[in-house]
């Protein structure tokens, strides 16, 4: 069974020691007018793949916005190895910086994630006029 969890974050990178360090979790963003530009956002995520499952996983992330339409996307793959029940399952660290987003409205933003045909829901970030 796949486990994952993604977060909207504005940094993040892998350590020398293999460890994802995440900074600036957060949930929504402010702009004074719409449509709203922001530079740049990072979508960061691990998932912990079935010991049986290898290969390389497609994936596409899509960003969409509160009718459901997707603003933006990143399509791209991992490759996923086997690995014995002597050591933890393998697992995919996702850093996905997405530069220059258009909001075109206030509202309830959400990225949806496919992985090789498994829908996930992400994070969500809200959009407020300030």
């Amino acid at each position: 069974m796949m486990e994952a969890v993604f977060l909207f974050c504005t940094d993040a990178g892998d350590g020398p020691d293999g460890k994802l360090s995440i900074h600036g979790i957060f949930n929504e963003l402010r702009a004074p007018d719409f449509p709203a530009r922001q530079d740049r956002i990072v979508l960061v995520g691990i998932v912990e793949w079935p010991r049986d499952l290898e290969g390389r996983i497609p994936f596409t992330v899509n960003l969409n916005d509160p009718e459901g339409m997707a603003i933006f996307s990143i399509e791209g793959h991992t490759d996923v190895a086997a690995r014995p029940s002597t050591q933890a399952p393998a697992k995919t660290q996702f850093i996905l910086p997405m530069e220059k987003v258009m909001f075109p409205a206030p509202g309830h933003y959400r990225a949806q994630i496919d992985i090789d045909g498994t829908d996930l829901a992400g994070p969500s970030v809200h959009l407020v006029r300030s």
